[in-house]
């Protein structure tokens, strides 16, 4: 689980299935709260426990292992705060500049670069790095994105969003691209990173209440997300004609329903749809802020 603003730090930890964790005794990364640790990791494929002799793909994998690390921390690399190389050969260094500029280029972590022996004599790079779980907003420049879904490649990604969320109502993609056609359907992302996902149904009904659903990926939640897809979402919602706003969430989504009661939002009716077992929840905005 991840840490909520204002509550005790939540120590957790993070393995990648290296041979090297189950030997040595050590985790891939530890989560502390807001804080990640990566441990040095270097270029091995750890599926096949392979690794490349050419330093510039061995930094490649290095990043690949570190960013997976990451994204279950629920963060990316525009959260690193720390970064250090260790390299056997001095001159192995400058090789990787370019790979390692297209993943901190834009953060501009501080780095260490060492010159050491590794563990094995394959291994011509390590990195290690920390990270910090900050809230993030959305806006011009912001590592926060949200946009509109357009095409196949983002439907999909809505897709696995509402899916990971809401299983019992799990979508094809064809009833996605039909719900293109009539709602505004919206994804997140931190840096390049699918983290959530929204939903904005117009106005309906004989009160015409909008419908504003935000959603969130676990391992995200607690970083400001869903309140900007929120945000984004009611300023959508906000039409002539819309009466109200309501919002429903999954009776056992109960991050969704704090979520939910912080903002306003009272629950209006609970319900199981014929043939189902889970329970709904309504919920209402009684009057959308000025």
């Amino acid at each position: 689980m991840t840490k909520r603003l204002g509550e005790p730090s939540v120590r957790r930890t993070i393995v990648s299935g290296s041979t090297f964790e189950e030997r040595i005794g050590y985790a891939r990364a530890v989560v502390d709260g807001d804080q990640v640790h990566v441990s040095g990791t270097t270029g091995f494929d750890y599926t096949a426990m392979t690794i490349s002799a050419d330093v510039v793909e061995q930094a490649e994998q290095c990043l690949r292992n570190i960013g997976a690390a990451l994204a279950e921390a629920g963060c990316t690399f525009a959260d690193v705060v720390r970064v250090r190389y260790l390299l056997p050969a001095r001159e192995d260094f400058e090789p990787c500049w370019p790979v390692l500029r297209e993943a901190f280029g834009r953060v501009r972590p501080a780095a260490t670069m060492m010159v050491c022996g590794l563990a094995d004599e394959r291994m011509r790079i390590e990195i290690e790095v920390d990270a910090r779980r900050g809230t993030v907003t959305a806006g011009p420049g912001r590592e926060l994105r949200i946009e509109p879904v357009d095409g196949d490649a983002m439907a999909r990604e809505w897709r696995h969003v509402h899916n990971v969320i809401v299983p019992p109502a799990a979508l094809t993609l064809d009833e996605v691209r039909e719900r293109v056609g009539r709602n505004r359907l919206a994804n997140a992302y931190l840096g390049d990173v699918l983290v959530g996902c929204s939903t904005v149904r117009p106005p309906r009904g004989a009160d015409g209440a909008a419908t504003v659903i935000a959603r969130v990926l676990p391992a995200y939640r607690g970083r400001g997300i869903g309140t900007a897809l929120y945000e984004a979402g009611l300023a959508h919602a906000r039409v002539p004609g819309a009466g109200a706003v309501e919002t429903v969430v999954l009776a056992a989504n109960a991050d969704g329903l704090r979520f939910a009661a912080a903002r306003g939002f009272v629950e209006k009716e609970r319900y199981v749809l014929d043939g189902e077992r889970d329970e709904w929840v309504d919920l209402r905005l009684a009057a959308p802020e000025a």
